[in-house]
């Protein structure tokens, strides 16, 4: 008999967690298992690549709201959750001041509104086999899904994460099992929560090689007329984590020294859009350091770029990176305190250091010796970076 299987996210918006889901799910055994798929808010670009195999549940209401504008929610007619997210809005704020936090204070209002919220949220009544939260923050399958064995993700460096770690606590305790995408990220939340040690296991996102080699063969002229120039390509939110301003400003320091003709192009959204454009704008970089903006299917970009970066502060194993490797790109990655787990430094690529000179300084040997980047492209193209068997792990969960 098959087994039951749910896993949640909240929506299906462009990004790094949403793209490992969607390899993870084109995976799947679907001979094994019966996999709901619970999207709190039913957008994003990624909805129409879920696999035919997925049951998607309907989207309840009430679990839609999270981040949704206030204004929008009201319109809804959700007053109760409106006012929730007020309050903690206002709490998180007196929180992150008391504790001398610079971002917290968005993270711990998500949190508070989960707690918050839990007492007005319907419960699913649907027992499955396993339940998995696939994205923080996880409080709706821990309070709410009925399961025989509930497992939550952990996507991010946990010593970065600026939240209410007892409040978090609380929630990870309801879970069997945690898994985390690399060692570095396991090891990072362990020093977070030690008590949760026994919970811990590594499950790496899990790559598609025949799946993204096909996207990447999605017909692309945007470089053509930019032959005589050197792509860089970087994929991720447009947010301060992500190091975009660090980026912008190292491509600077290349055109000082002469090295106009090398070409930044972002694929991405966020938050954080406008203060990038004016860090452009206020360098001249405005034909140089391109903003692409959202896109369904980045591969074609990453496959015909001459360098794949990643200028992060912190990850916890980026998606893009691992994609980069099986399209057969070289790549650049600052040294963010998980970067080791993501490329082996000097066969893969290189390991920068996390600044502005340490970018430009390993762009430009990027830019100047060929013979470096066909080293590595050769020691790529020679490695197999399909790891489906990571499912195996779940699967004997699940078992």
């Amino acid at each position: 008999m098959k087994k039951n299987i749910l896993i949640s996210v909240y929506n299906m918006e462009i990004g790094g967690i949403e793209r490992s889901l969607i390899n993870m799910l084109e995976c799947f055994d679907y001979q094994k298992y019966n996999v709901d798929l619970l999207i709190f808010h039913h957008v994003g670009e990624f909805m129409s690549l879920i696999p035919k195999s997925v049951n998607i549940l309907p989207q309840v209401a009430k679990y839609s709201v999270f981040r949704k504008p206030v204004i929008l929610c009201l319109k809804e007619r959700q007053y109760s959750l409106a006012f929730i997210r007020v309050l903690s809005k206002y709490m998180a704020e007196i929180k992150s001041k008391s504790r001398n936090l610079e971002e917290g204070a968005g993270y711990i209002q998500m949190q508070l509104t989960q707690k918050y919220s839990s007492f007005l949220l319907p419960k699913f009544e649907k027992e499955y086999d396993v339940a998995i939260s696939y994205a923080w923050p996880h409080d709706i399958i821990a309070n709410k899904v009925k399961a025989k064995k509930k497992i939550a993700w952990v996507h991010t460096d946990y010593s970065k994460l600026e939240i209410d770690n007892k409040l978090d606590l609380k929630v990870w305790n309801q879970f069997d099992n945690i898994a985390a995408v690399s060692d570095a990220c396991r090891d990072a939340f362990l020093t977070t929560y030690p008590t949760l040690k026994e919970k811990v296991l590594v499950v790496e996102n899990i790559t598609s090689p025949i799946f993204i080699k096909k996207m990447a063969g999605e017909e692309l002229t945007f470089y053509q007329e930019e032959s005589q120039t050197f792509n860089l390509v970087s994929v991720g939110r447009l947010s301060y984590v992500k190091g975009f301003d660090l980026a912008i400003e190292a491509l600077k320091l290349l055109h000082m020294k002469g090295l106009t003709n090398i070409k930044w192009y972002i694929i991405g959204y966020g938050g954080y859009e406008k203060e990038m454009k004016d860090l452009i704008s206020k360098h001249n970089l405005e034909d140089s350091f391109v903003l692409l903006g959202k896109k369904t299917n980045p591969y074609p970009y990453i496959k015909n770029c001459d360098l794949y970066v990643q200028p992060s502060r912190y990850e916890g194993k980026a998606v893009t990176v691992s994609e980069a490797k099986i399209l057969g790109k070289p790549i650049l990655i600052t040294n963010y305190p998980t970067a080791p787990s993501q490329i082996e430094n000097g066969v893969e690529g290189l390991i920068c250091d996390l600044s502005v000179p340490g970018l430009a300084r390993a762009i430009e040997e990027f830019y100047r010796n060929q013979e470096m980047k066909n080293i590595l492209m050769k020691n790529i193209s020679n490695k197999d970076y399909s790891n489906s068997y990571e499912l195996d792990k779940l699967y004997k969960i699940i078992s």
